[in-house]
């Protein structure tokens, strides 16, 4: 093999390693892109969603890293999420699923649902009815009450019920212990968040950063190989939406 050529090899490798280092740096650094698999965040954000994660608003964890692998505990640069963010962070009974939801309750608060009503500290949160929507799972369609809710700190955002008389629309009281959050799902009554004991309290460690854009978007309708349905399976209108 001649020189030249081994030089060659030698380049195309550092290459490959650089990319490779600068990919892994602005993933754990600054961006990871994320996608939504189920509807618990619906109407706010759709199966099919293709978003970006903000990993520096945080500040960092262990989980900021891919596979958890970083070695410390804790948090560096630490920045309260505030009430009303969309996070994506690590299912504490499970670290290796991420989870995204909205930031309900900080450390110290009070939670609880009263007849669909969210509650925090003992206050009512203000819910504004907007009108109907439906849904389908293959076999039945859904109709779902939409509302506006607004959070004591002016935080506004989408919410849907199907009733206010599910499984979870009545609750107990839940204390946020320090240094945790209390997470829930948009789309309330099918979400699996903070009000079951599969997922809980979530650890400030357990948090991967804040939802901030969509990037893509589609509807399901095209299967990979279909490309002649890509142009309308695509939602060419959420593209590049921030995510409230």
């Amino acid at each position: 093999m001649s020189k030249k050529r081994k030089e060659s090899k030698f380049e195309l490798l550092k290459t490959i390693l650089v990319a490779g280092v600068v990919a892994l740096g602005f993933r754990s650094l600054l961006f990871e892109p994320f996608n939504i698999p189920s509807g618990s965040m619906v109407p706010s954000l759709l199966v099919g969603d293709y978003l970006f994660v903000s990993k520096s608003s945080y500040g960092y964890s262990r989980y900021s890293f891919p596979f958890g692998v970083a070695p410390f505990s804790g948090r560096v640069f630490a920045e309260e999420p505030k009430r009303g963010d969309v996070a994506v962070f690590r299912q504490p009974t499970d670290p290796a699923v991420a989870f995204i939801k909205r930031v309900i309750g900080t450390p110290g608060d009070q939670i609880q649902v009263k007849n669909g009503i969210l509650h925090i500290n003992g206050v009512p949160v203000k819910r504004s009815y907007l009108g109907l929507a439906t849904a389908t799972n293959g076999f039945t369609t859904i109709n779902y009450k939409v509302y506006e809710e607004t959070l004591s700190n002016g935080s506004r955002h989408l919410i849907q019920e199907r009733s206010d008389d599910d499984a979870f629309d009545n609750t107990a009281v839940y204390l946020v212990p320090d240094d945790h959050y209390f997470m829930m799902g948009d789309n309330r009554d099918n979400s699996r968040d903070s009000r079951t004991p599969s997922v809980g309290m979530v650890p400030a460690e357990n948090l991967v950063g804040r939802a901030d854009r969509l990037f893509f978007s589609h509807n399901g309708n095209a299967r990979i190989w279909e490309v002649w349905k890509w142009p309308f399976a695509i939602r060419y209108g959420r593209i590049g939406d921030s995510i409230i």
